[in-house]
């Protein structure tokens, strides 16, 4: 399940639309670099299904479980699950989860935090973006706090509904209420990008390609 932003947005890249956004002034939309996915060849969009949760080292683990599985049931398909655990080490996502995600129409995650059974979500195909990798699961450790509300991944919030992006390049934050405006510049920007590619490989002087087009 995706909706028409969601594929026009799978069709850009970062680059120009982290330049369409500088050049509307729109600050802190950028993740942090240190978040990678472990599928870089997959584009991730599509907007965000946020969660929130904290460490809980008294939890029951039990308790934890029926937390972990009730956040899944409530996942929406059409998302990206975005989570901001508030954890530096257990993982947030792994082979069940990833399987009942996708299976669920979740179009991928990004945990800012850890991830584990790598290599059966990358048999999933399931695009995982995480901080690092690691055997530990949240049982007796971690609990949610809030689902569905603005949580914050290093200085960007994000708010349930916008949209992001995420390529080889980084990971980027849409907001719900300008994105359409935003995919669209970022449209035309790729067009004029492709004049200028056939400029330059028909000979023309990368300044003057420039000066014509306006973009570089």
């Amino acid at each position: 399940m995706s909706d028409a932003l969601t594929e026009r947005l799978a069709r850009c890249y970062t680059g120009v639309v982290h330049d369409v956004m500088r050049s509307m002034g729109l600050l802190a939309f950028v993740l942090p670099p240190e978040l990678r996915p472990i599928l870089p060849e997959q584009t991730l969009a599509g907007p965000a299904y946020t969660i929130e949760g904290q460490v809980d080292p008294y939890a029951d683990p039990h308790g934890t479980l029926l937390a972990w599985t009730g956040l899944l049931s409530q996942a929406r398909p059409g998302h990206v699950w975005v989570s901001q655990p508030n954890d530096r080490i257990v993982a947030h996502m792994g082979e069940l989860s990833a399987e009942t995600l996708k299976n669920k129409g979740v179009l991928g995650c990004v945990v800012d935090g850890g991830a584990r059974d790598i290599d059966f979500l990358l048999h999933l195909g399931f695009q995982t973006w995480c901080r690092f990798f690691t055997p530990r699961d949240i049982v007796g450790h971690w609990l949610p706090r809030a689902v569905d509300g603005d949580i914050r991944i290093g200085d960007v919030v994000i708010a349930p509904g916008d949209y992001l992006l995420g390529d080889r390049d980084g990971l980027i934050r849409l907001p719900r209420a300008g994105a359409e405006e935003i995919i669209a510049a970022a449209e035309a920007a790729m067009a004029t990008e492709n004049q200028v590619r056939t400029a330059i490989l028909s000979g023309m002087d990368p300044q003057d390609a420039y000066r014509t087009y306006g973009k570089f």
